[in-house]
């Protein structure tokens, strides 16, 4: 059934696999957090010495001795917010592209609605996907904390880690969306966007090992994701406005675009 609204139409369609997601990135981030008992042995101590520091950087495992060193590290480090941009780049993929790519976004163009409507609703369903499996991420880190031992967190910490997550994912999602809106291949946004994940991931923990490439990690959203430590910290000002506004325009870029090209049929 065509919903009359692109937003619940987007959001009713992709009803199934936002819960899968929501439910893996959850179950994943809580099965982590609940190894922290397991890290304070002195077993697991002597074998996390083992390891070169290089490699420890590269992984961002830099401080595992703490609560929240661990959580940052093994928790939203590096799975969880590679998880997160995968999901968000297929969703921001399927706005328009996904249509696209399988011929019926003429079909929904050809309703009483403009395309700035379409694209900024389709986009909106996105962010509401993102928002609820962060949410959901948050409960069952808060869940976890008593069993795992690490009610030194505050759940404001973890709140403020959440949105940096929330942010972090939606560049990805806007990037996958705008380069779709863009072009309508479904190829280009899922290749592009996960060439972008990989590149910011090295320019955050790899090139910043090399001497005089220490500058890369500032392009990163990696970096303007962790830096500044928010589950310690809390939300640092400078990442959030980098995040949401480089989301903002890429969104207002991939609309423009969409306004003004032929549709493949």
């Amino acid at each position: 059934m065509l919903l009359r609204n692109p937003f619940t139409k987007s959001l009713h369609d992709a009803r199934r696999s936002l819960l899968g997601w929501a439910l893996a990135i959850a179950g994943v981030g809580a099965m982590y957090a609940s190894f922290w008992p397991t890290m304070q042995t002195p077993e697991m101590a002597d074998a996390m010495a083992a390891y070169p520091q290089a490699l420890l950087d590269a992984l961002n495992f830099d401080d595992v001795t703490s609560p929240t060193g661990y959580l940052g590290s093994a928790v939203f480090g590096m799975l969880i917010p590679m998880l997160t941009a995968v999901f968000m780049i297929a969703a921001g993929t399927r706005a328009i592209a996904g249509d696209e790519d399988a011929g019926t976004l003429d079909l929904v163009l050809s309703h009483p609605v403009g395309r700035v409507r379409v694209a900024l609703h389709r986009f909106g369903a996105v962010l509401i996907g993102i928002v609820l499996v962060v949410a959901l991420l948050w409960l069952a880190l808060a869940a976890v904390r008593g069993p795992a031992d690490y009610t030194s967190v505050g759940l404001g910490r973890l709140a403020a880690m959440c949105l940096h997550l929330t942010l972090f994912g939606t560049v990805f999602g806007a990037l996958a969306f705008a380069i779709g809106a863009a072009t309508g291949s479904r190829a280009m946004a899922i290749g592009g966007s996960a060439a972008v994940a990989v590149l910011g991931y090295f320019a955050n923990a790899v090139l910043p090992q090399v001497q005089g490439l220490e500058w890369a990690r500032n392009l990163s959203p990696f970096h303007w994701y962790l830096g500044g430590d928010p589950l310690v910290n809390g939300v640092q000002a400078g990442g959030v406005l980098l995040l949401a506004g480089t989301t903002a325009v890429l969104v207002a870029v991939g609309t423009w675009r969409f306004t003004g090209r032929d549709i493949a049929v």
